[in-house]
């Protein structure tokens, strides 16, 4: 299912986005990797998303990743940028380094290069984190994998639309 598809749903992903963190009265950030900015465009197209988007920050290369968020070189090294830890450490940082609510971050490959047998084109790992009140710790930051097929655009949008269909199944969970 193409997370941008709305032919089931009332509105676009990033309107219902916007409507759960403006009723709960939150905020939110996002790093963004291989969607290039995508995600924040598409919470932008929303008219009055200031008063829930505070940034989206791209950090498209390591040296942004480090340099920007502070990601940590044992994660990249490790597993590579395209990750679960990088993906969480991403989500947290945004969200933290932003004093905001939430945290989204978005790594993968959207080709038509780069794939592997264990990551293929068309993989992407988003990271949402929450910020709980000081001292209760209750934050708690998920990331899941998700594969797509298609072009780099058709990818690259899909891996969008699940980063905000992630968030709001966790602002839903969460509540």
């Amino acid at each position: 299912m193409n997370p941008l598809d709305t032919s089931d749903e009332e509105s676009p992903i990033e309107e219902r986005v916007g409507d759960a963190l403006r009723r709960d009265g939150q905020t939110l950030a996002v790093a963004e990797s291989c969607t290039g900015g995508l995600v924040g465009s598409l919470l932008t197209d929303v008219p009055g998303s200031s008063d829930y988007f505070d940034r989206s920050v791209v950090t498209y290369s390591y040296a942004a990743k480090r340099d920007l968020l502070a990601i940590s070189r044992e994660a990249l090294d490790a597993e590579g940028a395209v990750s679960e830890p990088v993906a969480g450490e991403m989500a947290r940082a945004v969200c933290d380094t932003a004093d905001t609510d939430w945290g989204v971050a978005t790594t993968g490959i959207a080709g038509p290069d780069g794939g592997t047998k264990e990551k293929p084109v068309g993989t992407v790992y988003v990271g949402v984190a929450n910020a709980a009140p000081w001292g209760s710790g209750e934050s708690r930051t998920t990331v899941e994998r998700h594969e797509f097929d298609g072009s780099r655009d058709e990818v690259k949008r899909a891996f969008a639309g699940r980063a905000l269909a992630d968030l709001l199944a966790r602002i839903e969970s969460d509540r």
